[in-house]
């Protein structure tokens, strides 16, 4: 038994899919260890961290003046540098499991078309949570991996990555990013939608926790089979007290309709651009679709009906892009032909 491999035992690096919704991480040979919204509840007269993750969520919104949680990720990208840091901790030490001795290596997925300046913040982050090294991927090819499309073959292949923050489109052949397009529409811009539909037509005010519940359960992007309602509760904005309504799908539907003709013109717009040859792959394999988005009731109908393509949905949306980027860390070859400069 080789040095290399009694090392490889002691393994800590780890794969990380940075969500502005939810942050994963995957440990080598260990898989998926640590799935948590990306959310960090901060004391502000302490400044100390109150709770990261799902306890964190469960305070979004009913916190008291000294409490704050905050999302540190905006549309993919770090929006508040220190938060991301003490939540990469908080994370990496979890994944662990006990305090750190080693410095792992690290791979990060981020959207496409992140700028320089956004790049570096990932990466210091990466290093003051004392990673050794850190690789970034994007997003929608790894993604890609995850839901286990051959992305070696010199054959077209397209994916849709729907996320908290942003929307990935690519299309990708011979382990290179064909074309590539990242929108800032995706799940938290959908929340948001659903808040300001209520408030428009009803004058209720809801939080944003409420507006995701609403929008698992009855959101839609193609009329459904059999129609779904949901009780709402919030505050009316005219009396000023909490009050119960009852919506159905069409209504949340009209609500999202916005978001979704954004992202199905993102991938219009994907397959204009894309040379002929791999059009004619696409035809015959289809989009695949991953992310948390990608659970969004008829989505895929809605696309195989505009597009006629065949649409099909990952195997586990929602970890799609951790999974890929775990497999980079056995896979250095691949690595280091898709990781971002």
């Amino acid at each position: 038994m080789n040095l290399r491999s009694v090392f490889s035992l002691f393994s800590s690096d780890l794969a990380i899919d940075l969500g502005t919704a939810n942050t994963l991480v995957f440990a080598k040979g260990k898989g998926i260890v640590v799935n948590e919204p990306s959310i960090v509840a901060i004391n502000k007269n302490t400044n100390e961290v109150e709770a990261v993750g799902k306890e964190a969520k469960e305070m979004l919104g009913r916190t008291p003046g000294s409490i704050v949680a905050i999302r540190p990720m905006k549309d993919g990208v770090i929006a508040d540098f220190k938060v991301t840091e003490r939540m990469l901790n908080y994370f990496i030490q979890k994944a662990h499991g006990r305090k750190m001795l080693v410095h792992p290596r690290i791979i990060i997925g981020v959207p496409s078309e992140i700028t320089q300046v956004e790049k570096r913040a990932v990466i210091d982050s990466a290093y003051h949570a004392k990673a050794s090294e850190v690789y970034l991927v994007e997003q929608a090819m790894v993604a890609a991996i995850g839901a286990g499309l051959p992305i070696t073959e010199p054959a077209g292949n397209m994916v849709v990555d729907i996320g908290g923050g942003t929307t990935d489109v690519a299309v990708i052949s011979l382990s290179g990013i064909v074309y590539s397009r990242s929108v800032r529409v995706a799940g938290n811009v959908m929340d948001d939608a659903i808040v300001q539909y209520m408030k428009r037509k009803y004058n209720l005010l809801i939080g944003e926790t409420t507006a995701e519940r609403v929008k698992m359960a009855v959101g839609s992007a193609f009329p459904l089979d059999k129609p779904l309602s949901i009780e709402i509760k919030g505050r009316n904005l005219v009396e000023g007290i909490p009050k119960t309504i009852s919506v159905d799908d069409t209504e949340i539907r009209e609500a999202l309709a916005e978001c979704v003709a954004t992202i199905m013109n993102a991938i219009r717009v994907a397959l204009e651009r894309t040379p002929p040859e791999l059009s004619a792959d696409i035809s015959d394999r289809g989009i695949v679709l991953t992310g948390g988005g990608a659970l969004l009731k008829n989505l895929d109908k809605r696309i195989r009906q505009e597009t006629g393509l065949p649409v099909s949905i990952a195997e586990d949306p929602l970890a799609s892009v951790v999974l890929g980027t775990g497999k980079m860390l056995t896979e250095f070859k691949l690595l280091r032909r898709i990781a971002i400069e």
